[in-house]
This record gives C-alpha cells, structure tokens and sequence, in this order.
C-alpha cells in the first residue's frame, strides 16, 4: 500500500534515495563547475535541454555562455539544496528539465 505522504508508490522501480542522493550531488557539482556546457543536463538524462545549453555556448562563440552560466548556477544550487526525495521526484522520475 503506497504512504499517501511521500508521493512514492513502494513497488515502483526507479532509483533508491541513496542513488538519487549521489545523482544530486553530481548533477550540482557538474553545474556549478562547467554549467555552461549542460553536462549536468545529460547526468539527468535530459538530453534536450544539455543540447540547448551547450549548442548556445559554443554556437554563439561564447557570447551565451554567461547566462547559460548563471542558469546552470541557479540549478545546481537547487538541485544541492532540494531534499533527496524532492530530487529524486522532481528531476530523476518526472525528468523536470528546467529549474
């Protein structure tokens, strides 16, 4: 029977909060250090969005790569402050892209 409270169905496959823990911290790390690029984006599996990040700073020779910075710097300080759970439901099974 699935805990109204935590928003989890127990006999759902996916990733356990100790995965998704270590996911957080990577994902955070990666977009605070080369934010720019999307790496982070694609730890996540979020492909489309990692692409939009990294063609925008490398395409417009830089010119992006400040605000995709600042984008990518404002995840990752979301990403390390939200809960393991938080995380794990936001970003590793809704697949959330932004913010």
């Amino acid at each position: 029977m699935s805990n109204i409270h935590d928003g989890l169905d127990p006999h759902m496959q996916g990733p356990s909060l100790e995965e998704a823990n270590r996911l957080k911290i990577l994902a955070g790390v990666l977009a605070l250090v080369v934010g720019p690029f999307g790496i982070h984006k694609f730890v996540l599996g979020c492909t489309g969005a990692g692409l939009v990040m990294l063609l925008a700073s490398i395409l417009s020779l830089g010119l992006l790569a400040g605000p995709m910075a600042i984008i990518a710097m404002i995840e990752g300080i979301i990403y390390l402050t939200r809960s393991d759970r938080m995380f794990l439901e936001s970003y590793v099974l809704q697949k959330r892209s932004w913010f």
